[in-house]
């Protein structure tokens, strides 16, 4: 009779499980469509918050200057024209040899950048590696103090590197807040125990480095690669304090140079005689926005390339496992 009541309480508990399972799963089938809808609102909603500043840009660059005094900024161009355009690539070389510049300059530092980072970052996140803890102290005091603009002058003009490509890639080489993010990334991500077998195995520091470390760490890599990028791509500073050749200045200080040109002529601080009919015949407004748009045209289509490595290399970094 017990075994009875038992075989029927444990049939009528396996039957209520999984009603609860089937009415579980209903119930997630159910909220699951409409969870995704709000999503995809959601994020649909925050793509065109994202985008309609860039749109507006691109319009108001195409926009005449004259319908821009007249009816503001607009989405579409109310009068098209190309007018900033033609005055930006009135004197094209220097445009072009801007590109360059920036572009060599981008490319050498987030290569020579991520070498010299991940070359620091490896030693001070290894628990063998002797006085890490002062090491990874002196790199984090560094994002703290500096030693000033003057003794930072005096540093790259008393060691020649005043009118070279130098001068604008070295101050960005080493990053303090890179080199703590790559360290905890291989102190998470990199086992010790696979280290050690390659040591078993004969291999030295830097074959461990390059062939076991620098392999599994794409993730970060790439997102200190986006960092540098971006970094170099937009800093127009060390070309306004270090070069004075005309042939070495990066495209976002020759972009500022005709930003802060056009300003000083509708100043009033110039002769009119002399500025009025000049000043008269630059699109001010568009041409700000057209600037702004060959400054930032070849560096937006980085980031899709790096998309898929670049949160996984944030997150896996930045959490203790």
């Amino acid at each position: 009779m017990n075994t009875h009541i038992d075989t029927h309480m444990e049939t009528k508990s396996i039957d209520t499980a999984q009603r609860a399972k089937v009415d579980t799963h209903s119930y997630s089938n159910r909220i699951s469509p409409l969870a995704n809808t709000l999503l995809v609102i959601m994020f649909t909603l925050l793509s065109i918050v994202c985008l309609y500043p860039l749109l507006l840009v691109i319009s108001v660059s195409f926009t005449d200057e004259q319908a821009i005094l007249t009816h503001g900024y607009n989405i579409f161009p109310k009068v098209f024209s190309l007018d900033s355009y033609r005055y930006l690539f009135q004197d094209a070389d220097k445009i072009w040899r801007g590109y360059g510049v920036t572009i060599t300059v981008t490319v050498v530092g987030t290569i020579g950048s991520l070498l010299l980072t991940s070359l620091l970052a490896f030693p001070i996140s290894r628990q063998d590696m002797p006085y890490r803890n002062f090491l990874a102290f002196a790199v984090f005091f560094t994002m703290l103090f500096s030693g000033g603009l003057v003794p930072w002058y005096l540093t790259y003009s008393t060691a020649g590197l005043k009118n070279t490509l130098w001068a604008l890639i070295i101050p960005h080489l080493v990053a303090p807040f890179n080199v703590i993010i790559m360290r905890t990334f291989f102190a998470n991500t990199i086992p010790v125990s696979l280290i050690e077998s390659a040591k078993i195995d004969g291999a030295g520091e830097f074959r461990i480095f390059g062939r076991i470390v620098l392999p599994l760490s794409l993730p970060v890599m790439a997102t200190i690669g986006l960092f540098q990028t971006l970094s170099y791509w937009n800093d127009w500073f060390p070309s306004s304090v270090f070069i004075s050749n005309n042939n070495l200045v990066s495209l976002q200080y020759l972009m500022y140079k005709v930003i802060y040109n056009i300003q000083y002529l509708n100043s009033g601080m110039v002769d009119a005689t002399v500025a009025g009919s000049a000043a008269a015949s630059i699109p001010t407004e568009t041409v700000r926005m057209a600037m702004a748009i060959i400054g930032v045209g070849p560096i937006i289509f980085v980031y899709p390339f790096l998309q898929k490595y670049f949160v996984k290399g944030l997150t896996v970094g930045a959490v203790k496992g």
